[in-house]
């Protein structure tokens, strides 16, 4: 397909709207990104722009209008709420949710029985409107899951020979999407936030709630009620990681990482390669200079970019919103202790990764060493112990660790029994060693909890033989006992399920490169 490039003029714009009236696409500039439109209610054209985005036929679409009286005919009722934010705010960067009316193809609304609808205040946006004569239904113009476009040249690299036409209507005002908040719920609820903030809709509703899904993702098998809600979005092709922490701890964070890039604020001291996205104390530079930002960044080449974490209020809030999601909820949060979680199974060698991790550094705590401290002679532990497993298991005061370990490990009910009584003392005594580059070494961290306090969690494993000669000869015990141990922990599938890396230790394994090809990936 020819993709004409347009201008602003009025004869450009008369023939942009004989495109969509047509059935055509166009691309069109608004307040906040470009627009990828077609008619709303052409069903044939609608569907024609998830094709050529890419984009997943049940991520529903904005319906712009270009006057305030247009959403009428859209919807089953222009609701009080409604009509309050549309004489408030109309024409805004900002979307209403509402029950849709019979006209409103599912093709448009994503198959939901509602409809998003804005008026945007860009002029260039609502001439084309009427110039089609119809509502526009326009997500961003881009390739699914790539930045949304601020700039006409954005455009043209993601949808020329796929679109009729591109109007250049230069640099978008705001460069985040419109908020987006649906009153078809009890109380008035923001699905994106953008431009309108929580506390302006707030004057004029009162309450406002924000979906949880907003800084947190959806939830498994949540419905998407609007855009950008469901799937990884506004991602350059580089991997992104979000890192929350104060200007000095992402500096020091940072400027110790090899063959990476950082997105950051201006004015943040950084000696790596690096794209500034505004001001720290500027969310309005931030949102207009996000996604410009992070397209350059495949420009550069960059293959991991640790993004500095904007606040959460106001404009920030959207900011935050389009980073994690750029970054697929990936977070490392320098305010909280920084804690590797190291588990893995028995005879899987998880010892001498720790070995190699403080080798590099990194203050490895272990969790068995804190349990036998735990269970010292005359610890209070014991005797609660004696309750479960038998007075015998302790002699003289100490505590038979072998006795103990024949019976505990004898089902996974006997270790779970063990793991309530021992568990919450280790991991208060774990977390209270962790000071600086922690690594909690621990085979029971899943059965604990640990996890929830840990950034990342790599998890040791290797072939069940392997791991049953390792524990025969390490402990002098016999095949049955090993394979009890063995039994009583979790499956391998659980680890890899729930470990953001898995380091596999069959004994040709190169384990000081590995471990450092691990963290590179996970960190």
């Amino acid at each position: 397909m020819n993709t004409k490039l347009l201008t602003t003029t009025k004869k450009d714009i008369a023939e942009a709207g004989e495109i969509i009236k047509n059935g055509g696409l166009v691309a069109f500039p608004t307040e906040t990104v470009y627009g990828l439109g077609a008619n709303a209610l052409d069903e044939k054209a609608v569907k024609s722009i998830y094709a050529a985005k890419g984009r997943p036929s049940d991520n529903p679409l904005i319906v712009h209008i270009a006057e305030k009286e247009d959403i009428v005919p859209l919807v089953k009722e222009v609701t009080p709420a409604a009509k309050a934010l549309i004489d408030e705010f109309f024409p805004a960067p900002l979307t209403i949710i509402l029950e849709k009316s019979e006209i409103i193809p599912d093709a448009t609304s994503g198959g939901l029985d509602t409809v998003a609808v804005r008026m945007p205040k860009n002029e260039t946006a609502r001439a084309l409107i009427k110039a089609s004569g119809c509502p526009i239904a326009a997500p961003s113009a881009n390739t699914s899951g790539l930045p949304s476009p601020t700039k006409a040249q954005h455009v043209i690299d993601d949808m020329s020979g796929k679109i009729d036409a591109i109007i250049d209507g230069g640099d978008c005002d705001y460069g985040v999407e419109s908020t987006v908040i649906t009153l078809a719920t009890g109380v008035p609820t923001i699905l994106r936030p953008g431009a309108v903030t929580k506390e302006m809709l707030e004057a004029v509703l009162g309450r406002v709630e924000i979906s949880p899904a907003v800084l947190s993702g959806m939830a498994e098998n949540e419905t998407a009620a609007s855009p950008g809600m469901k799937y990884k979005h506004y991602s350059p092709k580089a991997e992104i990681i979000l890192v929350e922490g104060k200007k000095e701890r992402f500096e020091e964070f940072v400027n110790t990482k090899k063959n990476a890039f950082a997105l950051c604020f201006e004015g943040d001291c950084v000696n790596i390669p690096h794209l500034t996205y505004g001001s720290e104390s500027d969310d309005l530079s931030q949102a207009k200079e996000l996604f410009d930002a992070l397209r350059r960044l495949d420009e550069t080449g960059a293959k991991k970019v640790y993004a500095r974490a904007p606040h959460k209020n106001g404009v920030g809030m959207a900011v935050y919103n389009r980073i994690i999601r750029a970054a697929a909820f990936k977070v490392i949060d320098l305010n909280k202790p920084f804690i590797l979680g190291l588990t893995g199974q028995t005879g899987a060698g998880k010892g001498y990764v720790g070995e190699m991790l403080t080798s590099l550094g990194y203050n490895v705590i272990d969790s068995d060493s804190v349990s036998r401290k735990l269970t010292e002679k005359g610890s209070p532990v014991l005797p609660v112990l004696q309750t479960e497993f038998g007075g015998d298991i302790v002699k003289n005061g100490e505590l038979d660790r072998a006795l103990l370990a024949k019976r505990a490990f004898s089902s996974r009910e006997r270790t779970d029994a063990l793991n309530r009584i021992l568990h919450p003392a280790i991991i208060e005594r774990c977390k209270a060693q962790a000071k600086g580059l922690s690594v909690i070494d621990a085979p029971q961290l899943f059965e604990a909890g640990l996890e929830k306090d840990c950034c990342r969690v790599i998890a040791v494993t290797a072939p069940k033989e392997t791991r049953l000669k390792r524990i025969i000869a390490r402990d002098g015990i016999t095949k049955e006992k090993a394979l009890l141990r063995i039994n009583a922990q979790l499956p391998e599938e659980y680890y890899i399920k729930n470990s953001d890396a898995v380091l596999i230790n069959d004994g040709s394994t190169d384990v000081k490169k590995a471990v450092e090809e691990t963290l590179e990936k996970v960190l």
